[in-house]
């Protein structure tokens, strides 16, 4: 492509690269100029304008972004029409977006002019948010770059959708029954992703009716909240899944708030042992590994161990103690 100023007369098929003001009003920029379009211009007083020539191994900038999309848009993402090179990808559901940084980054490679940008991987979304943007920003690139950046992207963007629709939640107490806003905002929480708990389930903090309460567990998934904040892999919570006949994978993860959490399985159910800060509604390290859970990509440890980057999330208000204090 070829851009600069020509004359006007000259123009007559090339990319108006600036909006100009004619008689009866203005030529949008991106326009392709018309025979009438250079008339206009010329009776304007405007002798000489900058544009942009295709050359024949061109493709225009909406054909390019529109080409790209296809190519790394997967299941559960809308591709909108293409404007001044522009396509977004919307999510035509919740769940959380499953994204191949490295094909990303290597799209983005081929060529300035050809650009993807994205929401973080693994990110909640709901129904009609935009997980990404195509953006060329010429007016028209190389065919041969855009082939090349929809081989390098091609499925790298993919909607993960929620697996699971009911899950419950065991509380503990220890003497008195537990407040209602944990339950509360769990279920805030799983309302995002189209999940609803079962009967609330209270039972004394120790490991024998703990167990005996995930044994008898409904619902596709448990969640535990113990009145006490689970402090070792061999505490109440973690105990009683595995005398229940469970198994622990996690405990502990570098995200805070939410470094109390442990995650195993009873069977096929997942069980997320809860740290105290899912009480509030507060994005906590909680967020991340429900999510991911309810769409079938339980964290390994692998994947835990790489939380730590971005994992110190905003305080809370609820922190017994102001750890600028400490």
């Amino acid at each position: 492509m070829k851009f600069g100023p020509v004359p006007t007369q000259e123009a007559v098929g090339t990319v108006l690269a600036h909006s100009m003001p004619v008689k009866t009003g203005a030529l949008r920029k991106g326009q392709v100029l018309s025979d009438a379009d250079i008339a206009a211009l010329l009776a304007a007083g405007h002798q000489q304008i900058i544009v942009a020539r295709y050359d024949p191994c061109d493709l225009d900038e909406n054909t390019a972004a529109a080409q790209l999309a296809t190519a790394i848009a997967g299941a559960g993402l809308y591709i909108s029409k293409a404007a001044t090179g522009r396509v977004n990808l919307f999510a035509t559901g919740p769940g959380i977006v499953q994204i191949d940084a490295a094909r990303i980054d290597a799209c983005n490679a081929v060529n300035p002019m050809i650009t993807v940008a994205t929401v973080p991987p693994l990110q909640r979304v709901e129904e009609g948010m935009m997980i990404a943007t195509i953006k060329i920003i010429s007016y028209a690139v190389p065919a041969e770059d855009v082939t090349a950046a929809c081989v390098a992207g091609n499925g790298a963007l993919a909607l993960l959708p929620p697996r699971v629709t009911t899950a419950s939640l065991i509380e503990t107490d220890i003497g008195k029954q537990p407040a209602t806003k944990g339950r509360r905002a769990l279920a805030s929480r799983l309302s995002r992703l189209g999940v609803t708990l079962t009967p609330r389930v209270i039972v004394p903090h120790a490991a024998g009716p703990l167990a005996q309460a995930i044994e008898g567990a409904g619902g596709e998934m448990v969640f535990i909240l113990t009145a006490s904040a689970t402090s070792d892999v061999n505490d109440v919570g973690p105990a009683a899944l595995r005398q229940a006949g469970g198994e622990v994978t996690q405990f502990g993860m570098p995200v805070d708030p939410g470094n109390l959490l442990f995650l195993g399985n009873y069977g096929e159910k997942p069980v997320v042992g809860l740290p105290g800060c899912a009480r509030s509604p507060a994005l906590n390290g909680a967020d991340w590994v429900l999510e991911r859970v309810i769409c079938g990509r339980s964290p390994t440890p692998a994947d835990f161990a790489r939380m730590g980057v971005g994992g110190l999330l905003k305080e809370i208000p609820s922190r017994p103690k102001p750890r600028a204090n400490l």
